[in-house]
C-alpha cells in the first residue's frame, strides 16, 4: 500500500553498508564490554525486573499514604493540627518502605556475609513497616461492612430484648391504667358527695340592721349570715375538680402508652431487625467466608470467629505484599563466581597435596628438558583423500591396494 507520505518524500536512499557495519560492530563491542564488566563484578542486574519492583513499591507507598490521608480526615474531627500530626508517621513509614528494594539488591551483590546479614535484617524491618501500613488498608477495606453488621446486630438484640419484656410491660401498663381509673372514680365520688352536701345546706339568712351613727343620723343595712360548712364544701369541690383534671390527663397518657405495647408489633420489629442483620452479614465477605469454613449460617457466626478470619485476610496479604517487591529485586540479580572467589583453574587445591603435585611436575620437566613445540600447519589447499594409505606405502589418489591398511578420513581441523 502506497501512503501519501511515501509519495511526497521521494525515493528512500539505501542504507550505507559501512554505517550498518559500524553500528553492528559498535553493538557487539558494547555487548562484549558489558559482559566483561558483569564477569569482573561477579553479578548482573536485570534492571527491567528492578523497575517492576520499584513500580510495585511506589504503588504500595502511594496507597499507604492515600489511606493515611483518608484515615486522618475521618478521625481528626476537623482539627487540622491533629490531621497533620496523624500524617507524620506514615511519611516516615513510606521512607522506610522505599529502602526494601535497594536492600534486596545489596543482599545479593555484597560479598561480605556480615553486610548481607545486615541487609536481610533491614529487609525484615522494612517488611514489618509495610505489613503495618498494608494491614491498616485491609482493615479500612472491611471496616464499613463490619460496622454495618455490628449496628444491625445491636438493633436485633434490642428488638429481641423488647419482645422478651413486652409481657411484663403490658401488665405494668394495665395496672397503671386500672390504678388511675380507680383513683378517678374515687375523685368523682368525693366530688359528687361534696356537691350533694353543698346543695343540701340551707340558704344564708339575711336581716335588716337599724342604728344611729356618731353624728346622730339613723341608718339601716342588710346583713346576711352564711352556713360555715359552705366554705369547706366549696373548697373540697374545687380541689376535687383540679385533681380530676390532672388524673384524667395521666390516665390518657397511660392508655396511649398501653396502646403502643403490641406483641405483634414487637414480633414484626424482631423480624425486620433479623432481615436487616442478615442483609448486612451477606454483604460482609468476612462473615460469608467464616460461615463457609465453619459450616454455619452467616447470621450465627461469633465475633471471635470473624476476627480470626480478619487476622488471616488482613495480615497474610500484608506480609505477602511486603515481601513481593523484595523477592522480585532479589531475583533480578544473577551472580557468578569470579577470580575473587576461586582460583584461575576453577578448582580448589588442598594445601597438603601441593608438594606432591610440584614434585610430579618437576620430574616431568627433568625427563623431558626440551620443550615440545607445536608443528606448524601449512595451508596448501590440497584436498585430503577419504582413504589414505598407511605410512610407508604409495598409492594413487583414490586407489586402494590389496592388503593395504586404510586410515579414517581426517577432520577439517587436522
Amino acid at each position: 500500500m502506497i501512503s501519501i507520505k511515501s509519495i511526497f518524500s521521494g525515493p528512500k536512499a539505501p542504507p550505507s553498508r559501512d554505517l550498518a557495519r559500524e553500528r553492528r560492530e559498535w553493538k557487539l563491542e558494547s555487548d562484549r564490554w558489558q559482559h566483561q564488566r558483569h564477569v569482573d563484578r561477579g553479578y548482573r542486574i536485570k534492571w527491567g525486573y528492578v523497575a517492576i519492583a520499584y513500580l510495585v513499591e511506589f504503588m504500595v507507598i502511594g496507597a499507604s499514604l492515600w489511606g493515611a490521608w483518608l484515615f486522618a480526615g475521618v478521625y481528626s474531627d476537623g482539627d487540622w493540627h491533629a490531621f497533620y500530626f496523624m500524617l507524620l508517621a506514615p511519611l516516615v513509614y513510606a521512607a522506610v518502605e522505599l529502602c526494601r528494594v535497594p536492600l534486596g539488591i545489596l543482599a545479593r551483590t555484597q560479598r561480605s556475609h556480615f553486610v548481607r546479614g545486615l541487609a536481610v535484617l533491614g529487609i525484615i524491618f522494612a517488611a514489618g513497616v509495610t505489613t503495618k501500613s498494608v494491614s491498616q488498608l485491609g482493615e479500612m477495606m472491611f471496616h464499613p461492612r463490619l460496622m454495618e453488621a455490628a449496628r444491625t446486630k445491636t438493633a436485633l438484640k434490642d428488638a429481641q430484648a423488647d419482645r422478651a419484656t413486652i409481657g411484663d410491660r403490658i401488665k405494668a401498663a394495665d395496672e397503671r391504667v386500672a390504678q388511675y381509673t380507680a383513683e378517678l372514680d374515687q375523685i368523682e365520688k368525693r366530688s359528687s358527695d361534696n356537691a350533694q352536701q353543698l346543695a343540701g345546706l340551707p340558704a344564708q339568712r339575711c336581716e335588716r340592721v337599724f342604728g344611729t351613727n356618731s353624728k346622730g343620723r339613723k341608718y339601716q343595712n342588710l346583713k346576711c349570715v352564711a352556713d360555715p360548712r359552705v366554705a369547706a364544701l366549696s373548697a373540697g369541690v374545687t380541689k376535687a375538680s383540679a385533681d380530676r383534671a390532672a388524673l384524667i390527663k395521666s390516665l390518657e397518657e397511660a392508655r396511649k402508652a398501653r396502646a403502643t405495647l403490641d406483641p405483634g408489633a414487637a414480633d414484626r420489629r424482631v423480624a425486620d431487625a433479623e432481615q436487616a442483620y442478615r442483609n448486612a452479614v451477606n454483604r460482609s465477605q468476612l462473615h460469608s467466608f467464616t460461615a463457609m469454613v465453619y459450616g454455619v449460617d452467616p447470621i450465627d457466626v461469633t465475633e471471635s470467629q470473624v476476627h480470626a478470619f480478619l487476622r488471616i485476610f488482613v495480615f497474610l496479604p500484608a506480609v505477602c505484599a511486603a515481601f513481593a517487591s523484595t523477592i522480585l529485586a532479589l531475583c533480578a540479580v544473577s551472580t557468578r563466581r569470579t577470580f575473587m572467589d576461586e582460583d584461575d583453574l576453577g578448582a580448589a587445591v588442598n594445601p597438603e597435596a601441593a608438594p606432591f603435585m610440584l614434585d610430579a611436575i618437576a620430574d616431568a620437566l627433568r625427563s623431558n628438558p626440551e620443550p615440545i613445540l607445536p608443528r606448524a600447519a601449512n595451508a596448501t589447499g590440497a584436498v585430503i583423500p577419504m582413504n589414505r594409505p598407511a605410512q610407508g606405502q604409495q598409492s594413487l589418489p583414490g586407489q586402494t591396494l590389496p592388503g593395504q591398511q586404510t586410515l579414517p578420513a581426517a577432520g577439517a581441523g587436522a
